[in-house]
Protein backbone atom coordinates (compact mmCIF):
# COMPACT_ATOMS: atom_id res chain seq x y z
CA UNK A 1 0.00 0.00 0.00
CA UNK A 2 1.30 3.65 -0.72
CA UNK A 3 -0.40 7.04 0.36
CA UNK A 4 -0.40 10.40 -0.49
CA UNK A 5 -1.81 13.32 1.51
CA UNK A 6 -5.11 15.51 0.31
CA UNK A 7 -6.49 18.24 2.93
CA UNK A 8 -4.37 16.63 5.49
CA UNK A 9 -5.65 12.98 5.05
CA UNK A 10 -4.11 10.08 3.89
CA UNK A 11 -5.29 8.54 0.87
CA UNK A 12 -4.10 4.99 -0.19
CA UNK A 13 -3.33 3.71 -3.51
CA UNK A 14 -2.43 0.77 -5.07
CA UNK A 15 -0.33 -0.15 -8.42
CA UNK A 16 -0.96 -3.08 -10.76
CA UNK A 17 0.78 -4.17 -14.10
CA UNK A 18 3.63 -2.70 -15.58
CA UNK A 19 5.30 0.42 -13.27
CA UNK A 20 6.46 2.33 -16.60
CA UNK A 21 3.77 1.28 -18.39
CA UNK A 22 0.61 3.91 -19.62
CA UNK A 23 -1.00 5.27 -16.95
CA UNK A 24 -4.65 4.34 -16.31
CA UNK A 25 -6.61 5.60 -13.19
CA UNK A 26 -8.77 2.70 -11.67
CA UNK A 27 -11.83 4.11 -9.89
CA UNK A 28 -13.37 0.90 -8.01
CA UNK A 29 -17.10 0.22 -7.53
CA UNK A 30 -19.16 0.11 -4.35
CA UNK A 31 -18.95 -0.63 -1.95
CA UNK A 32 -15.41 -1.70 -2.60
CA UNK A 33 -11.90 -0.79 -2.42
CA UNK A 34 -8.56 -0.23 -4.25
CA UNK A 35 -7.67 -3.65 -4.31
CA UNK A 36 -10.61 -4.12 -6.89
CA UNK A 37 -8.07 -3.53 -9.61
CA UNK A 38 -6.55 -6.61 -9.12
CA UNK A 39 -9.21 -7.91 -12.04
CA UNK A 40 -7.01 -5.68 -14.07
CA UNK A 41 -3.54 -7.30 -13.32
CA UNK A 42 -2.78 -10.18 -16.10
CA UNK A 43 -3.94 -7.59 -18.84
CA UNK A 44 -2.02 -4.97 -17.64
CA UNK A 45 0.72 -6.67 -17.74
CA UNK A 46 0.33 -7.92 -20.87
CA UNK A 47 -0.40 -4.75 -22.78
CA UNK A 48 2.11 -2.61 -20.58
CA UNK A 49 -0.10 -0.67 -18.54
CA UNK A 50 0.25 0.82 -15.05
CA UNK A 51 -2.97 0.35 -13.01
CA UNK A 52 -3.13 2.89 -9.83
CA UNK A 53 -6.00 2.54 -8.04
CA UNK A 54 -7.24 4.56 -5.29
CA UNK A 55 -9.37 3.87 -2.55
CA UNK A 56 -11.98 7.06 -1.94
CA UNK A 57 -11.88 8.89 1.30
CA UNK A 58 -13.46 6.68 3.92
CA UNK A 59 -13.15 3.25 2.20
CA UNK A 60 -10.70 1.00 3.49
CA UNK A 61 -7.25 2.83 4.17
CA UNK A 62 -8.22 6.08 3.00
CA UNK A 63 -9.69 8.41 5.82
CA UNK A 64 -12.61 9.83 6.06
CA UNK A 65 -13.50 13.22 4.88
CA UNK A 66 -17.04 14.58 6.06
CA UNK A 67 -19.51 16.20 3.37
CA UNK A 68 -17.22 15.56 0.53
CA UNK A 69 -18.56 15.50 -2.45
CA UNK A 70 -18.16 14.10 -6.24
CA UNK A 71 -16.21 17.02 -7.10
CA UNK A 72 -13.60 16.53 -4.84
CA UNK A 73 -12.63 13.26 -6.01
CA UNK A 74 -10.50 15.23 -9.37
CA UNK A 75 -8.65 16.94 -6.62
CA UNK A 76 -7.33 13.54 -5.36
CA UNK A 77 -6.97 12.87 -8.84
CA UNK A 78 -4.86 15.76 -9.85
CA UNK A 79 -2.90 15.15 -6.25
CA UNK A 80 -1.77 11.75 -7.25
CA UNK A 81 -0.41 12.88 -10.72
CA UNK A 82 1.57 15.13 -9.18
CA UNK A 83 3.09 12.87 -6.72
CA UNK A 84 3.67 9.91 -9.50
CA UNK A 85 4.48 12.31 -12.09
CA UNK A 86 1.83 11.41 -14.04
CA UNK A 87 1.20 14.04 -16.75
CA UNK A 88 -1.82 12.96 -18.48
CA UNK A 89 -4.36 9.83 -17.45
CA UNK A 90 -6.34 7.37 -19.26
CA UNK A 91 -9.54 6.28 -17.09
CA UNK A 92 -11.43 3.27 -15.96
CA UNK A 93 -14.27 3.19 -13.70
CA UNK A 94 -16.11 0.01 -13.25
CA UNK A 95 -19.65 -0.20 -11.18
CA UNK A 96 -19.87 2.46 -8.53
CA UNK A 97 -16.92 4.12 -9.95
CA UNK A 98 -18.38 5.59 -13.14
CA UNK A 99 -19.21 9.33 -11.65
CA UNK A 100 -15.90 9.22 -10.29
CA UNK A 101 -14.41 8.29 -14.09
CA UNK A 102 -16.51 11.04 -15.42
CA UNK A 103 -16.01 13.55 -12.80
CA UNK A 104 -12.45 13.55 -13.82
CA UNK A 105 -13.13 14.02 -17.31
CA UNK A 106 -15.29 16.78 -16.71
CA UNK A 107 -12.86 18.54 -14.46
CA UNK A 108 -9.75 17.73 -15.84
CA UNK A 109 -10.54 17.92 -20.21
CA UNK A 110 -6.93 18.39 -20.29
CA UNK A 111 -5.60 15.90 -18.60
CA UNK A 112 -7.50 12.61 -19.35
CA UNK A 113 -6.71 10.83 -22.61
CA UNK A 114 -9.93 8.55 -22.60
CA UNK A 115 -12.32 6.95 -20.26
CA UNK A 116 -14.04 3.37 -20.10
CA UNK A 117 -16.60 2.70 -18.04
CA UNK A 118 -17.95 -0.69 -17.30
CA UNK A 119 -21.43 -1.77 -16.03
CA UNK A 120 -21.40 1.79 -14.86
CA UNK A 121 -23.82 3.50 -12.49
CA UNK A 122 -26.08 6.07 -13.98
CA UNK A 123 -26.53 9.22 -12.76
CA UNK A 124 -29.52 8.48 -10.40
CA UNK A 125 -31.18 11.83 -9.48
CA UNK A 126 -31.46 12.15 -13.37
CA UNK A 127 -33.49 9.10 -13.26
CA UNK A 128 -37.90 9.53 -13.72
CA UNK A 129 -37.50 6.21 -12.34
CA UNK A 130 -35.40 3.59 -10.72
CA UNK A 131 -37.22 0.09 -12.30
CA UNK A 132 -33.79 -0.81 -14.03
CA UNK A 133 -32.11 -0.69 -10.94
CA UNK A 134 -30.96 -3.71 -8.75
CA UNK A 135 -34.11 -4.04 -6.61
CA UNK A 136 -32.07 -3.86 -3.38
CA UNK A 137 -31.12 -0.20 -4.90
CA UNK A 138 -34.33 0.94 -5.43
CA UNK A 139 -35.38 -0.15 -1.24
CA UNK A 140 -32.04 1.63 -0.64
CA UNK A 141 -33.02 4.80 -2.77
CA UNK A 142 -37.12 4.68 -0.93
CA UNK A 143 -35.27 4.43 2.31
CA UNK A 144 -32.61 7.52 1.95
CA UNK A 145 -35.93 9.71 0.55
CA UNK A 146 -38.04 8.84 3.27
CA UNK A 147 -36.73 7.59 6.07
CA UNK A 148 -32.92 8.03 6.02
CA UNK A 149 -31.71 7.93 9.58
CA UNK A 150 -33.21 4.16 9.27
CA UNK A 151 -31.21 3.51 6.27
CA UNK A 152 -28.00 4.67 8.29
CA UNK A 153 -28.94 2.46 11.24
CA UNK A 154 -29.75 -0.37 8.87
CA UNK A 155 -25.54 0.43 7.40
CA UNK A 156 -24.46 0.18 10.89
CA UNK A 157 -26.26 -3.19 11.78
CA UNK A 158 -24.70 -5.12 8.31
CA UNK A 159 -21.24 -3.94 8.84
CA UNK A 160 -20.35 -6.22 11.44
CA UNK A 161 -22.10 -9.04 9.21
CA UNK A 162 -20.63 -7.97 5.52
CA UNK A 163 -17.19 -6.75 7.31
CA UNK A 164 -15.87 -10.71 7.93
CA UNK A 165 -14.97 -13.06 5.47
CA UNK A 166 -17.06 -15.57 4.46
CA UNK A 167 -15.75 -18.98 4.71
CA UNK A 168 -14.63 -20.91 1.25
CA UNK A 169 -17.13 -23.43 2.02
CA UNK A 170 -20.19 -20.62 2.06
CA UNK A 171 -19.22 -18.87 -1.19
CA UNK A 172 -21.13 -21.33 -3.25
CA UNK A 173 -24.24 -19.99 -1.54
CA UNK A 174 -23.80 -16.88 -2.17
CA UNK A 175 -23.23 -17.68 -6.02
CA UNK A 176 -26.61 -19.10 -5.95
CA UNK A 177 -27.99 -15.37 -5.28
CA UNK A 178 -26.10 -14.32 -8.78
CA UNK A 179 -27.74 -15.07 -12.57
CA UNK A 180 -25.32 -18.29 -14.01
CA UNK A 181 -23.06 -16.06 -16.07
CA UNK A 182 -21.72 -14.31 -13.41
CA UNK A 183 -21.67 -17.26 -10.89
CA UNK A 184 -19.41 -18.49 -13.46
CA UNK A 185 -17.00 -16.74 -13.11
CA UNK A 186 -16.85 -15.81 -9.61
CA UNK A 187 -16.11 -19.64 -9.06
CA UNK A 188 -12.43 -18.62 -9.83
CA UNK A 189 -10.77 -17.78 -6.41
CA UNK A 190 -8.80 -14.63 -7.61
CA UNK A 191 -11.87 -13.25 -9.78
CA UNK A 192 -13.93 -13.97 -6.21
CA UNK A 193 -11.18 -12.12 -3.81
CA UNK A 194 -11.21 -8.76 -6.07
CA UNK A 195 -14.49 -8.21 -5.72
CA UNK A 196 -15.71 -9.41 -2.93
CA UNK A 197 -12.57 -9.21 -0.60
CA UNK A 198 -12.25 -5.73 -2.02
CA UNK A 199 -16.31 -5.18 -0.64
CA UNK A 200 -14.93 -6.43 2.44
CA UNK A 201 -12.11 -3.81 2.84
CA UNK A 202 -14.18 -1.03 2.11
CA UNK A 203 -16.67 -1.87 5.09
CA UNK A 204 -13.67 -2.72 7.54
CA UNK A 205 -12.09 1.23 6.74
CA UNK A 206 -15.27 2.86 7.65
CA UNK A 207 -19.17 2.23 7.51
CA UNK A 208 -19.41 6.39 7.40
CA UNK A 209 -16.86 6.15 4.21
CA UNK A 210 -19.33 3.20 2.68
CA UNK A 211 -23.11 5.63 4.00
CA UNK A 212 -20.42 8.78 2.40
CA UNK A 213 -20.45 7.04 -1.03
CA UNK A 214 -23.83 5.86 -1.12
CA UNK A 215 -25.24 9.18 -0.77
CA UNK A 216 -22.99 10.68 -3.12
CA UNK A 217 -24.44 8.32 -5.69
CA UNK A 218 -28.04 9.91 -4.80
CA UNK A 219 -26.80 13.75 -5.28
CA UNK A 220 -26.94 14.81 -8.61
CA UNK A 221 -23.42 14.62 -9.46
CA UNK A 222 -22.82 18.85 -10.57
CA UNK A 223 -21.94 18.83 -14.09
CA UNK A 224 -23.93 17.62 -17.26
CA UNK A 225 -22.31 14.39 -19.25
CA UNK A 226 -23.20 16.73 -22.34
CA UNK A 227 -20.17 19.27 -21.43
CA UNK A 228 -17.40 15.78 -21.39
CA UNK A 229 -15.52 16.08 -24.33
CA UNK A 230 -13.04 13.72 -24.00
CA UNK A 231 -13.31 10.39 -25.65
CA UNK A 232 -15.87 7.45 -23.70
CA UNK A 233 -16.09 3.86 -23.99
CA UNK A 234 -18.99 2.45 -22.65
CA UNK A 235 -19.14 -1.29 -21.71
CA UNK A 236 -22.08 -2.75 -20.68
CA UNK A 237 -23.73 -6.47 -20.54
CA UNK A 238 -27.11 -7.13 -21.85
CA UNK A 239 -27.68 -9.22 -18.62
CA UNK A 240 -26.35 -6.63 -16.39
CA UNK A 241 -29.00 -7.19 -13.37
CA UNK A 242 -27.52 -4.08 -11.12
CA UNK A 243 -28.01 -1.67 -13.22
CA UNK A 244 -29.77 -2.29 -17.10
CA UNK A 245 -27.79 -2.30 -20.07
CA UNK A 246 -30.42 0.64 -21.41
CA UNK A 247 -29.56 2.93 -18.68
CA UNK A 248 -26.64 3.28 -20.93
CA UNK A 249 -27.51 3.05 -24.23
CA UNK A 250 -29.52 6.36 -22.82
CA UNK A 251 -26.25 7.31 -20.95
CA UNK A 252 -24.38 7.49 -24.45
CA UNK A 253 -26.65 9.57 -26.34
CA UNK A 254 -25.69 12.06 -23.98
CA UNK A 255 -22.26 12.28 -24.22
CA UNK A 256 -20.67 14.11 -26.92
CA UNK A 257 -17.33 11.46 -28.04
CA UNK A 258 -18.84 8.30 -27.31
CA UNK A 259 -19.03 4.68 -28.30
CA UNK A 260 -21.11 2.32 -27.04
CA UNK A 261 -20.43 -1.47 -26.54
CA UNK A 262 -22.97 -3.95 -25.40
CA UNK A 263 -21.91 -7.42 -25.13
CA UNK A 264 -24.23 -10.40 -25.36
CA UNK A 265 -25.35 -12.57 -22.28
CA UNK A 266 -22.69 -10.81 -20.26
CA UNK A 267 -23.52 -9.42 -16.64
CA UNK A 268 -22.31 -7.36 -13.96
CA UNK A 269 -19.06 -9.21 -12.85
CA UNK A 270 -18.41 -12.02 -15.73
CA UNK A 271 -18.10 -8.71 -18.19
CA UNK A 272 -15.09 -7.03 -16.40
CA UNK A 273 -13.53 -10.46 -15.81
CA UNK A 274 -13.84 -12.25 -18.89
CA UNK A 275 -13.64 -9.29 -20.92
CA UNK A 276 -10.50 -6.73 -19.37
CA UNK A 277 -8.22 -7.33 -21.95
CA UNK A 278 -9.90 -6.18 -24.80
CA UNK A 279 -11.62 -3.35 -22.67
CA UNK A 280 -8.06 -1.90 -21.45
CA UNK A 281 -7.00 -2.40 -25.39
CA UNK A 282 -10.06 -0.57 -26.57
CA UNK A 283 -9.07 2.17 -23.79
CA UNK A 284 -5.42 2.67 -25.16
CA UNK A 285 -6.51 2.78 -28.62
CA UNK A 286 -9.09 5.54 -27.97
Amino acid sequence: MKTLEWRGRKIAYEEYGVPNGEPVLFCHGWPSSRTMARLTEAAARDLGVRIVSPDRPGNCASEFCAGRTLLDWPEVVARLGEQLGVARWRVLGISGGAPYAFATAWAQPAQTRAVAVVSGAPPIADLEDHDELLTLYRWMLALHARRPQLLRKLFHVARPFVRMRSPVRLRPLLLRLLQPCDADVLRDSQAFEACFESARQAWRGSVEGVIADAEIYARPWGFRLEEIRVPVRLWHGTKDRTFSYRLSERLSTRLPNCTLQLVENAGHYSLPIRNMHEILADLLAA
